[in-house]
């Protein structure tokens, strides 16, 4: 795929904890919505929930996808995870190596 057709996404979320984080990360690879999800333990997050300034430390997650693949893994990340408002957040990828961008969409459910 040319560097002006990638649809490799990033879609980003947080969990509770590292043994939430694996076990979506888990899922989401099993079920092809994601090829690859790396996991970041242990970030602070600050933000306002309910009126009130929030801290957590939470586990960030990459979750690497196309775009076609987004809404399928939006949907079930939102069914699956314990946040009643989850981080869903998917980023355009810009470029990226011909031999990963082919790994990942080989290792992906077809559309």
């Amino acid at each position: 795929m040319s560097e002006a057709g990638i649809d490799a996404r990033i879609v980003l979320t947080t969990a509770s904890n590292d043994e939430e984080a694996r076990s979506l990360a888990r899922t989401l690879v099993e079920e092809r919505l994601a090829a690859c999800a790396t996991l970041v333990p242990a970030v602070e997050s600050i933000y306002r929930w309910q009126g009130k300034v929030e801290t957590a430390t939470e586990t960030l997650l990459l979750l690497k996808t196309t775009a076609t693949q987004v809404p399928a893994l939006k949907s079930r990340l939102l069914d699956l995870h314990s946040y009643e408002t989850p981080e869903v957040l998917a980023l355009p990828v810009e470029s990226g190596s011909d031999g990963y961008l082919a790994w990942m969409r080989d290792n992906l459910l077809r559309a």
